[in-house]
């Protein structure tokens, strides 16, 4: 966890406060990757203590592509229940609430990751279709993505993988 990140020890486990980026062209939407994880994760990460989640996700998305997007609207609030599998809460259950926006794609869109993941393992970005046979999450993209809604859903996920 970085210094202000809104994770934040609870019973057994951590509460996490999160964003992500809906960022979509052409059918596919783009997500991120590391060196050490064998799945996708959309772009975005915490909430930073005093940040709203507007300014998270706009900050999230400059670090993991180098550009400065502007947010369309709100998609999504995720409710998620899984076990960490990185090294900072040592596989503790995480109850993870999650915001998720659509953002405005300049039409020169051309990303340029740079940033490290928790653990300092290099990120990576890639475009990903909603049927494409890869392993992502949050996992409702593969429905939802296919024929966006301008409603804001609520979804809850307890994943046991």
């Amino acid at each position: 966890m970085r210094n202000g990140d809104l994770t934040i020890p609870a019973g057994e486990g951590f509460l996490n406060i999160r964003v992500g980026a809906i960022i979509m062209q052409n059918g596919k939407f783009l997500m991120v990757g590391n060196e050490r994880a064998n799945y996708y994760y959309s772009v975005g990460g915490r909430v930073r203590f005093g940040e709203s989640t507007e300014e998270a996700v706009v900050r999230e998305v400059f670090e993991e592509t180098g550009v400065r997007m502007t947010i369309d609207r709100l998609g999504f609030i995720h409710e998620n229940f899984f076990i960490a599998d990185i090294y900072t809460t040592g596989n503790k259950p995480i109850y993870e609430i999650a915001f998720f926006f659509y953002m405005n794609v300049p039409d020169d869109f051309a990303p340029v990751c740079a940033s490290v993941a928790e653990d300092d393992s290099k990120e990576k970005i890639s475009w990903i279709t909603p049927d494409c046979g890869k392993r992502f999450y949050p996992d409702f993209f593969r429905t939802e993505l296919a024929y966006p809604s301008q409603a804001i859903k609520h979804i809850v996920s307890r994943y046991s993988d």
